[in-house]
């Protein structure tokens, strides 16, 4: 949550003194979150966001607020999160990069900094994003255990998660496949993409909408398990599209798994191809 407005130029007097400029920061950062306790600040400390905002704290010698792209719960990963803030730099990008990621701590960087328009959010300029999320059938190494759900001797039915994944494409409620979110948030999402992966014992599904709730992502995972373990049938996980009622069957998937994997400012390539009328399209 850094703040940063660019002000207007200043005139060309020179006994006049330049007002001091605000710029706005646009950054990237990626982090191993299972020594955070999430992305969003809290009193006890601990989070990503605190992180980020004490390193800032120390560079400008004064309090700073970082506004990311949304929360990530404790546990959860990232590979590509997206935060703002404003401050006055006269200096080199690069040195303000290299700034910011001497200080920070193991299993947090940050990726990329660089100037945004004024009117640049991080959460309210996102068209999209993308999780992606691990599970192992069986017991996982130690080298990869920290970021997938092992799910031991299980097996799972993945056709039929599959067919179940194709069924909830498109514009819905999602309010039953959720925790509680925001009051006054619009439960309709555009899911946009839900495709499960597998390579041997390797199970990823990939996630990708015009916004997410609050625990939807692992509460979609949850649900194709469910379906996949024969708790749940095909019919009764879209029937949930209708109920929005969240039903015993459904368990969040565990947050160790899941990693945000990108956040869309213009619309997917492949939305944009869809929207397109058929003369357009070309067809």
């Amino acid at each position: 949550m850094f703040r940063v407005e660019a002000d207007k130029p200043q005139t060309r007097n020179p006994k006049l003194k330049p007002q001091n400029q605000f710029m706005r920061w646009r950054c990237t950062c990626a982090y191993d979150g299972t020594d955070f306790l999430g992305w969003q600040s809290q009193k006890g400390g601990g989070t990503v966001q605190d992180f980020l905002e004490k390193r800032l704290a120390q560079i400008f010698q004064k309090p700073i607020r970082v506004h990311g792209s949304g929360r990530t719960d404790s546990g959860v990963h990232a590979r590509a999160q997206v935060f703002h803030f404003e401050a006055e730099w006269a200096h080199p990008v690069a040195h303000l990069q290299r700034a910011l990621r001497s200080g920070l701590p193991r299993g947090l960087v940050v990726n990329n900094v660089r100037r945004a328009a004024p009117d640049f959010h991080a959460r309210y300029s996102a068209r999209g994003k993308r999780y992606r999320y691990k599970l192992y059938l069986g017991h996982a190494g130690p080298f990869e255990s920290r970021w997938c759900w092992s799910f031991g001797d299980r097996a799972l039915d993945i056709e039929k998660m599959r067919a179940t994944a194709k069924k909830l494409l498109g514009k819905h409620d999602f309010t039953a496949f959720s925790g509680q979110y925001e009051q006054g948030e619009n439960p309709v999402k555009d899911l946009r993409r839900l495709d499960i992966l597998k390579k041997g014992r390797r199970v990823e599904f990939v996630v990708e909408a015009s916004g997410f709730l609050y625990k939807m992502a692992r509460g979609l995972v949850g649900a194709l398990v469910a379906v996949g373990l024969g708790k749940l049938t095909s019919e009764e996980a879209t029937q949930l599209l209708q109920t929005k009622k969240r039903i015993q069957a459904i368990a969040t998937a565990p947050a160790i798994g899941l990693c945000l994997e990108k956040v869309y400012y213009a619309l997917p390539r492949q939305v944009r191809r869809s929207q397109k009328s058929p003369q357009e399209s070309g067809g």
